[in-house]
C-alpha cells in the first residue's frame, strides 16, 4: 500500500497544522481549544487515510473522486472553525482602520456612495452574482475532471486552495466583521431585496460562523483564481460565462456591504501573490508526493 498524497493535500496538511499550532500556543485564551485541536486532527486524519486507501493497486473509484474533491470539504470544516479561534485571539477586531482607509482614498464610506444605485433589480442580479462564488470553482473542478484534464484539476485546485488559506490568514491577522455591521447606523435605506433576496442573505448569515472574514475579499480572489484557471484551462466558454459573473461579484462585495473597497482591493493583490506562489509551490511539493511504499 502507498500513500498517495497530492500537493495539495500536502498543502492542507501543513495548513492544519500551522492552525493546530496557533491553537495550541494560545491555548488559554481559548476554552474549547481541545475540541478545536481533535477537529483539525480528524482532517488530517481523513486526508492521510484517504491517501492511504487510493494507494491500493485497484482503488474504488468513487473514493479517487473523494480525495479529488476532499478539499471543499477541508476548506469549509476551517472555515468554520476559525469562528472558535479569531474572536478568542483579539480583543478588538480592525474595522475602523479599515474604514478611516476607505474614507481617506474616497472622501466618503463607499457603501453609503452605492445608496443612490440601489434598485431592487439590482439588488436580486448582485445577490446571485455574489452567490455565484460558491459553485464556481467546483464547477471549473468538475469539467475539468470530466473533460480528462488531471493535470489542469491538479493545478487549479492546488491555486484554488492555496488562495482560500491565505485569506484565512488575512482574517486571523487582520480581523474585521464589514460595514454591513460597522456602518448600520449610517445607512439611510435598505437593498430594497426582495424575500427570496432576503431568505438567501439571512440563509447565508446563519451559516457563516465565522464572521470576521472581510479582510481580503476572499470572494474577489477566489473569484478572480477561478475565472484565470477557466481561462489557462482552455476552457474559454466557461471563462466567457464567468467573466460578467465575477465582475458582478466584485461589485457586490460593497453594493451588498459586506466588503470594504480596501478588502476587495486586498483580495486583488492576494489573487496576484497566489498566481505568482502557486506555481513555485505545487512544483516543490510536487517532489514531497511520491508514492513511498508502506
Amino acid at each position: 500500500m502507498r500513500l498517495t498524497l497530492k500537493p495539495v493535500d500536502i498543502l492542507s496538511l501543513l495548513f492544519i497544522g500551522l492552525l493546530s499550532a496557533v491553537t495550541i500556543a494560545f491555548f488559554p485564551l481559548i476554552p474549547f481549544w481541545g475540541w478545536l485541536v481533535m477537529r483539525y486532527a480528524l482532517l488530517a486524519l481523513a486526508i492521510v487515510s484517504v491517501a492511504l486507501y487510493n494507494g491500493r493497486a485497484h482503488p474504488w473509484k468513487p473514493a479517487v473522486h473523494l480525495q479529488a474533491f476532499l478539499p471543499v470539504l477541508v476548506i469549509m470544516v476551517i472555515f468554520d472553525s476559525l469562528g472558535d479561534l479569531i474572536p478568542q485571539l483579539w480583543p478588538r477586531y480592525f474595522d475602523d482602520v479599515l474604514i478611516r482607509i476607505d474614507y481617506a482614498i474616497f472622501g466618503v464610506h463607499p457603501t453609503l456612495w452605492t445608496e443612490r444605485l440601489i434598485h431592487a433589480g439590482l439588488t436580486t442580479a448582485l445577490q446571485f452574482a455574489y452567490i455565484s462564488y460558491y459553485p464556481m470553482s467546483i464547477t471549473l473542478a468538475v469539467i475539468l475532471l470530466m473533460k480528462n484534464k488531471p493535470e489542469k484539476f491538479d493545478t487549479a485546485v492546488f491555486g484554488l486552495i492555496l488562495c482560500f488559506y491565505l485569506s484565512y490568514v488575512g482574517y486571523i491577522l487582520i480581523p474585521a466583521v464589514g460595514p454591513r455591521f460597522t456602518l448600520a447606523h449610517l445607512q439611510t435605506t435598505s437593498l430594497q431585496a426582495n424575500s427570496l433576496t432576503t431568505a438567501i442573505q439571512n440563509t447565508l448569515n446563519s451559516l457563516e460562523y465565522n464572521k470576521t472574514d472581510a479582510f481580503p475579499s476572499g470572494h474577489t480572489a477566489v473569484a478572480l483564481m477561478t475565472l484565470y484557471y477557466a481561462w489557462k484551462s482552455g476552457e474559454k466558454a466557461l471563462a466567457g460565462i464567468l467573466l460578467p459573473l465575477v465582475s458582478g461579484l466584485i461589485f457586490a462585495t460593497v453594493y451588498l456591504r459586506y466588503h470594504y473597497v480596501i478588502d476587495v482591493i486586498a483580495g486583488v493583490l492576494l489573487f496576484a501573490v497566489t498566481i505568482y506562489l502557486a506555481p513555485k509551490l505545487y512544483e516543490g511539493l510536487s517532489r514531497l508526493t511520491k508514492p513511498s511504499d508502506g
